[in-house]
């Protein structure tokens, strides 16, 4: 009897965390990836965000753009970064930017995304968000995932759990993934 009230109890109290998960998948880092170039090109500055897909069918992409962008402020990684979506009037060199693609075709690439800005997707499903991240320098992908939840709209709790996740690993800093050498090489 204790037992089945205690897994009652677990399950219930378990429930607003399963609400607001969200799901990440496919995460892969190209061997150049360091996440101390990432924080030195983005710390105390703008970073600018690629936008594509439909997010939220029925809403016009600008509206929802201009109500994500708080979002992933919000949830942005460590450095101390501003987003933009502002595409810069001349191309820097090298030319990071992270690329968000709403319902990504399927067979759309995180190179082909860097190296040509495709940016193929699928309609959007009502109450289904899919993400497609990507993190370029110059036309190189060097990490990239994909990332899921279930959310009504732009303002819905589940999205910036979302944008936290994604970031905190299109970003990573784990140990594991630092190079070898002692000092990075910004290309």
């Amino acid at each position: 009897m204790f037992r089945k009230l205690a897994a009652a109890v677990l399950a219930v109290t378990a429930l607003p965390v399963a609400a607001f998960a969200a799901t990440i998948g496919g995460t892969d880092y190209a061997t150049q990836y360091d996440y101390r170039e990432f924080y030195t090109v983005a710390d105390g500055k703008p970073f600018q965000v690629v936008l594509a897909g439909e997010a939220f069918p029925g809403l016009a992409a600008d509206a929802v753009a201009l109500r994500l962008l708080p979002l992933m402020q919000a949830n942005k990684p460590r450095p101390r970064l501003t987003f933009t979506y502002d595409t810069p009037a001349e191309r820097p060199r090298p030319y990071y930017r992270v690329v968000l693609i709403f319902n990504a075709a399927n067979d759309l690439s995180a190179s082909s995304v860097c190296a040509t800005g495709q940016t193929r997707f699928r309609p959007g499903v009502a109450g289904r968000v899919h993400i497609f991240a990507v993190y370029c320098r110059n036309e190189l992908a060097l990490s990239q995932l994909t990332g899921w939840t279930g959310a009504s709209g732009p303002d819905d709790p589940r999205m910036g759990e979302l944008f936290k996740d994604v970031f905190a690993q299109v970003f990573s800093d784990a140990p594991w993934l630092r190079p070898q050498n002692t000092s990075p090489s910004f290309r």
